[in-house]
């Protein structure tokens, strides 16, 4: 891969941070007021108007905004939506809902955990049986797409069991929102999490919370934290027409706005999911090729990121493996799954199926074992 003097040295096959268009980069070199009508209504408004359109085409639905990384933004919607009476129950079978459980831990909040195995999805039955027989679950929440195998879980199954049992249920969409079909009130999502550095291909910098208006206006005297009071936050970017609690990520937003931009000019979530499942196909047919094997089974693998397992040979190291293709202009990800060695490689981001297959030369490259 060659790159010009201005352009990133790699690219990365990572699940956020990603690799970004140069236009996304460009627009953060200028500077912004918050409390100017330009940058609050012309820009925030307008993101929030735009996420919604993106969510769900049903009426009575909302977003906000939230300064932070992917995990500030979840442990702001755990904190500022469940009651203190109430329970949540989480579903984990990854790194990413054990750490729900550990936000609703460290915050006091009653909870329960249904654990499945990492390279399985929960059990919506389990889920259903688990809901009646504990009138006290007020909430559930899960992972759509957990990135430490890259697996993807039954939102829609689910959302059908907590809708039909009456609960509220909160899915962490963090690396599948804006690159995967998916809509809010078909799924029966009250909440939904994301960040700016997953598939609109923005920086990071902040997340967002997508929301049934209802819902979040019923949280007014339940936040347990001053920044992550996710309601409050909502309510003054509703009544001050954009403008944040505290200071703006100026330069983040902006660059998500045109993020956004450009995803319509690519033709909006349906053809971006379309490259992004094109992108993992190269990389899994090509890697198969070559002799690495995938982690998960194909049923559940989504197309964010695909998990290998290490080579079974002595002289294989991963930190050599990496530093090689990093060297060659590509920056992958060491292994998260909990049972077998492994390393990982994501196809989101402003990546293209030749890309994948420049990788692919590069890995064959790189094989020395």
């Amino acid at each position: 891969m060659t790159t010009s003097p201005n352009e990133n040295p790699y690219l990365l096959l990572t699940p956020g941070p990603l690799s970004t268009s140069a236009t996304v980069k460009a627009v953060m070199r200028r500077d912004w007021c918050t409390w100017d009508d330009d940058y609050n209504q012309g820009v925030v408004q307008v993101i929030r108007r735009r996420l919604v359109e993106l969510a769900t085409r049903a009426e009575g639905y909302t977003s906000v905004l939230m300064q932070g990384s992917g995990t500030f933004v979840v442990e702001a919607l755990i904190g500022t939506a469940v009651p203190r009476d109430g329970k949540l129950l989480v579903l984990a079978n990854g790194a990413y809902g054990r750490r729900i459980a550990r936000i609703a831990d460290l915050l006091d909040i009653d909870h329960t955990v249904i654990e499945s195995d990492e390279r399985e999805s929960p059990d919506p039955g389990d889920v259903d049986a688990a809901l009646a027989s504990d009138p006290a679950i007020t909430h559930v929440a899960m992972v759509h797409g957990d990135t430490s195998t890259g697996i993807l879980n039954p939102v829609m199954a689910v959302g059908e069991v907590v809708r039909r049992r009456r609960r509220l249920f909160m899915v962490d969409a963090m690396s599948t929102f804006g690159g995967m079909p998916l809509d809010l009130d078909e799924c029966g999502i009250d909440f939904l999490v994301s960040s700016a550095n997953k598939c609109i291909q923005g920086v990071p910098g902040f997340g967002f919370v997508l929301a049934r208006a209802a819902a979040l206006a019923d949280c007014d005297d339940r936040p347990r934290s001053l920044s992550l009071d996710l309601y409050d936050q909502w309510r003054v970017m509703e009544e001050g027409e954009g403008k944040w609690r505290f200071t703006s990520p100026t330069h983040t937003v902006r660059a998500f706005a045109q993020a956004l931009v450009e995803l319509d000019e690519e033709g909006g979530i349906e053809r971006r999911a379309a490259r992004y499942r094109e992108n993992h196909r190269v990389l899994v047919e090509g890697m198969e090729r070559l002799g690495f094997q995938c982690y998960l089974p194909e049923a559940c693998r989504s197309p964010i990121i695909t998990t290998f397992h290490d080579p079974e040979s002595n002289a294989y190291e991963f930190t050599r493996f990496y530093a090689d293709l990093k060297r060659q202009g590509f920056v992958i990800y060491p292994g998260k799954a909990t049972r077998a060695d492994t390393f990982r490689i994501g196809t989101i981001g402003h990546v293209f199926p030749d890309d994948i297959r420049s990788l692919l030369v590069a890995v064959e490259q790189s094989i020395t074992w």
